[in-house]
């Protein structure tokens, strides 16, 4: 059956294997095997003749040893005749069972001398089904399952196994074909491809290819992006899938699974993802430090004694020694680590696969040079993206009770995607392109050759930032720079050009981690400012590659940046405040007002009188704001005087307190005052 294999090259050996049987599976004969054998001699090959039936597996394979002293090449090609009234045991002993002796007769071989080539020949009637061959293409399939384990199992030894599925005019074939159909199918354009797949320098493993009259073409599996039928805590039901069945059968964004771990971690994405609780808790964490901890942070952004500015950020004796902004990421990504998103249950993703896509930070105090921090982070959100999964992690850090930054993580889990779940979120910090016109400043910093090893020294042991063998197997030429190290050098470049270095005038930054940086390169941060947000856009210099994109940074006006300057001329201390809650609505104000649904009136005195009305309506349309006299009812009116009010908000009187001695009067319905913990807490973090 390896008459089809007649254009070989000259240069070969050749073991050529065919019992001889008719048409029908019958009789036996030499005349076969000897005619290709014949062939190949006549055109200067080497060759020998065999004539056992491949359940014969080691009497054929020492037969081609005895001949030539090693094994490099099995082509299992035996076509029978379409008949459909075979005997099923007969086709699945030749085909399916004698491949399998052969092959394992010869395998050991291979693996020891560190080479061998195996050719399985499957057929389209495999691949496709073909009407009354039931058991013929059974069998065949049933090979490609075989040469798809072997590939898998032989490719430490190199031994490679693939799988054609010829169409060939043969003797098989030309008692059912037109003549010219099988002039048009010639052997010799099969041969070429079965010849490549055999050659030691062809790295081919585990394909599937259909060739024939010339064409070559290979095949692979295609998976829908599929959908989730089950539902939390109902039982799955088959009119579920009825109405699910366009969805479940759309190869819209297809993927091409190649592995059995890569089916086995989608299902565990799927059904994980699926039903993940938005709004799960993870365990909290804690995270204790000293001025050490803020200067090493500082160096590893790149921060230097070379620069006087620099200075109150790297002496703990300087009058004004500060933390920078950005140290804020440091005790929250114990989330993104040990005892965070690894200890939820059922989670069982590959961490090597978690990409961190983009980050939010955003102070409501100047940091702490010292003490202890508590992080408490929540689940968000889960997005679908096609490709992978996207986990918006917020994490709320305090200090002794008192909140003092928020950070968001967009965590993006490769290949977990296709679950069913939605693509967007209202939850998510958007990213923001930058204005279509030249920035207003560029800042140009080197980062130094050990600048990773350096940061990594805050707490982010991720040994693709050190190991060049580990970056190696992520595909990088040597270690990269951490994206939160980028992000330092972005934020401290604004804060010294637009806010003196003063952080108490930082208020919240946003970043997309879009490329990697090499440590020893040079960073670029183009700016322009709109008010007090600052967009950036970070580059590598000399390859003008955008590494931080959609980013910006938000100050605080001259007169916000601390407590004590939040008057000017006389002015209400809260005018500030309520301007920020204000900013607040704007942005969230749809989700506000679902957890909410209430109207809080403000009325606030200063000298005994009314000096300010507010109302903050969360009940109505998409949320507002109003200063005044409001038109409508309250459910629920607070008098506070200024003074006091920044007391309460700045978490230095407890509201409790504040009512019971008389400072705060509250009139209407006093329970929704349970409710400002949402406004002022979870999302203003006044």
């Amino acid at each position: 059956h390896v008459e089809e294999k007649r254009a070989l090259v000259s240069d070969t050996k050749n073991f050529v294997n065919d019992l001889g049987t008719d048409t029908k599976g019958g009789g036996k004969s030499s005349a076969a095997a000897d005619k290709v054998v014949e062939e190949i001699r006549a055109k200067g090959g080497k060759a020998v003749a065999n004539y056992d039936s491949v359940e014969d597996g080691e009497k054929l394979i020492q037969t081609a040893l005895d001949a030539f002293g090693r094994i490099g090449v099995i082509l299992r090609d035996r076509s029978f005749a379409r008949t459909s009234d075979l005997d099923w045991d007969l086709i699945q002993r030749i085909h399916l069972r004698g491949s399998f002796l052969v092959t394992r007769a010869a395998w050991n071989h291979m693996k020891n001398q560190k080479f061998g080539r195996i050719i399985m020949t499957a057929s389209a009637a495999g691949i496709y089904g073909n009407f009354g061959q039931a058991n013929y293409s059974a069998a065949k399939l049933g090979m490609l399952g075989l040469a798809n384990t072997l590939a898998i199992e032989g490719r430490k030894y190199n031994v490679h196994c693939n799988t054609i599925a010829p169409v060939a005019g043969s003797r098989l074939t030309e008692t059912v074909m037109p003549p010219d159909l099988v002039a048009s199918l010639k052997p010799e354009y099969v041969a070429p491809l079965v010849l490549w797949l055999c050659h030691e320098q062809c790295q081919e493993n585990g394909g599937l290819f259909e060739v024939g009259a010339g064409w070559i073409g290979k095949l692979r599996w295609e998976r829908s992006q599929g959908q989730i039928v089950r539902k939390k805590n109902k039982s799955m039901t088959p009119e579920a899938v009825r109405d699910q069945w366009d969805k479940i059968c759309d190869f819209t964004d297809a993927t091409k699974p190649a592995t059995v771990q890569g089916q086995q971690s989608k299902l565990q994405a799927y059904s994980y993802f699926s039903s993940m609780a938005v709004g799960q808790k993870l365990p909290p964490t804690t995270f204790s430090f000293t001025h050490t901890q803020c200067i090493l942070y500082a160096l590893g952004v790149g921060m230097s004694t070379k620069d006087p500015d620099h200075l109150r950020f790297l002496y703990e004796g300087s009058p004004d020694f500060s933390c920078l902004p950005t140290f804020g990421v440091i005790p929250s990504q114990a989330a993104m680590m040990e005892g965070g998103l690894s200890s939820v249950p059922g989670l069982n993703i590959d961490f090597t696969q978690v990409l961190h896509g983009e980050q939010y930070l955003e102070l409501y105090k100047p940091l702490p040079t010292s003490g202890k921090l508590t992080s408490e982070a929540t689940i968000a959100d889960v997005l679908d993206k096609g490709s992978g999964a996207v986990i918006l992690l917020d994490v709320h850090t305090y200090s002794g009770g008192e909140l003092v930054c928020y950070n968001q993580f967009s965590v993006f889990v490769v290949g977990a995607g296709g679950f069913g779940g939605k693509r967007t979120s209202e939850k998510a910090k958007a990213s923001v392109p930058p204005p279509k016109r030249a920035p207003d400043a560029v800042v140009i910093d080197s980062t130094t050759r050990d600048q990773a090893a350096l940061y990594r020294l805050s707490g982010d042991w991720n040994p693709l930032h050190i190991d060049p063998s580990f970056a190696a197997m992520g595909g990088f030429k040597a270690p990269i720079l951490h994206g939160l190290c980028s992000f330092g050098f972005a934020a401290r470049h604004v804060l010294k050009q637009f806010a003196n270095n003063d952080p108490s005038r930082f208020k919240a930054i946003k970043v997309r981690f879009v490329k990697p940086v090499m440590p020893g390169q040079s960073l670029q941060t183009e700016m322009w400012k709109e008010g007090n947000r600052i967009h950036i856009q970070c580059k590598v210099k000399e390859t003008d590659a955008v590494v931080l994109a959609g980013a910006y940074v938000d100050l605080h006006g001259a007169s916000e940046a601390s407590p004590e300057n939040l008057t000017q001329g006389g002015g209400l201390q809260s005018e500030l405040v309520f301007a920020e809650i204000g900013r607040r609505i704007k942005d969230l104000g749809s989700e506000l007002v679902k957890k909410v649904n209430a109207v809080f009136g403000w009325e606030i005195t200063k000298d005994g009188k009314t000096a300010a009305q507010w109302t903050i309506d969360l009940k109505n349309g998409s949320g507002s704001l109003h200063k005044g006299p409001y038109s409508g009812k309250a459910d629920v009116t607070f008098t506070v005087s200024d003074e006091d009010f920044m007391e309460v908000v700045q978490g230095k009187v407890n509201p409790q307190k504040a009512f019971f001695s008389g400072k705060l009067k509250v009139r209407g319905n006093i329970m929704l005052s349970q409710k400002l913990e949402v406004i002022l807490k979870d999302y203003a973090k006044l």
